[in-house]
């Protein structure tokens, strides 16, 4: 099912770091993909509250965390400058569907990275 919501499907997912070469962009494109998919969940299952939409959230940011092995295999790491990007890209789906009271850290509260 393909998103739908137009504040997504025009959004860039982790721009600044496909701008640096320090993040390779086939891992990037496998976390790109991981929101995304975090997307057509939120749409397919409609969370009635943030509490639920944290439960999704959170499934998507073990996602990544399995995803930092690829980082490492790459040469590079989910580090300051990638972790505030991907926060920001889970804030920013919070906001395109109108948690406006989620929590950025309780949107990656099972993080690793």
């Amino acid at each position: 099912m393909p998103v739908e919501n137009p504040r997504v499907t025009g959004h860039v997912f982790l721009k600044a770091l496909y701008e640096d070469d320090y993040y390779p962009d086939h891992v990037l494109d496998r976390g790109r993909a991981i929101l995304l998919r975090l997307c057509e969940r939120i749409e397919a299952e409609q969370p009635a509250d943030v509490d639920a939409l944290y439960v999704l959230t959170r499934a998507a940011t073990e996602e990544f965390n399995d995803l930092e092995t690829a980082f490492e295999e790459a040469g590079s790491e989910i580090e300051t400058v990638a972790r505030e990007e991907l926060a920001e890209a889970f804030w920013s789906v919070a906001q395109a569907y109108g948690f406006a009271d989620a929590d950025v850290e309780e949107l990656i509260a099972t993080r690793n990275w």
